[in-house]
């Protein structure tokens, strides 16, 4: 990867010998390797066995995890925050799994709208919850800092699984308190 970055940034104009450049090949490539970690990542690991029995039956939600991730368009950043709700169905996952959850999907070439139906389906897999509901908040900068160059632009995306879609009180209940 390193050799592919030094490439690039010739093929910029560049001298890859300047002093600020020197290593910069080596640092995009390492940097490149943590911003798509997620590849090697999957959902049991990520649990490490985090799940608990729980007589609750009331929602479960998390709100305000950020999140940063790259297009896969453009590999330009988008970064926002998740808000995850579920309905448990005799167990909760651990509070920290939830978050590492969003960020093994956020760390890959991703678009917003796959991440949001990726982590529900994450958490309704693992939790077997009777519900789940899933929002993104994002600032994208490839609409950003090219092609319209909206500065003020975000978007949302919302995805509602069992009873989150099914019942209108819960997905109302769990919209509310998100906001």
């Amino acid at each position: 990867m390193e050799k592919e970055f030094a490439s690039i940034i010739e093929q910029l104009g560049e001298d890859i010998t300047r002093e600020g450049l020197v290593d910069t090949p080596k640092r995009a490539a390492k940097a490149m390797q943590f911003l798509t970690r997620g590849y090697e990542q999957n959902l049991d690991e990520v649990i490490n066995g985090a799940l608990f029995p729980t007589e609750n039956s009331e929602m479960v939600i998390v709100k305000d995890i950020e999140l940063y991730s790259m297009c896969e368009h453009h590999m330009l950043p988008f970064i926002g925050k998740c808000h995850v709700g579920y309905v448990p169905k005799g167990q909760v996952i651990g509070l920290s799994k939830i978050a590492r959850i969003v960020d093994m999907f956020a760390r890959r070439l991703q678009i917003q709208e796959n991440m949001t139906k990726q982590i529900a389906d994450a958490i309704m897999e693992a939790t077997g919850a009777d519900g789940v509901g899933v929002v993104i908040e994002a600032r994208h900068m490839c609409m950003m800092m090219r092609g319209v160059e909206k500065q003020n632009s975000s978007m949302k995306t919302s995805m509602m699984l069992g009873s989150f879609r099914k019942s209108q009180p819960t997905r109302s209940e769990f919209l509310t308190l998100i906001n």
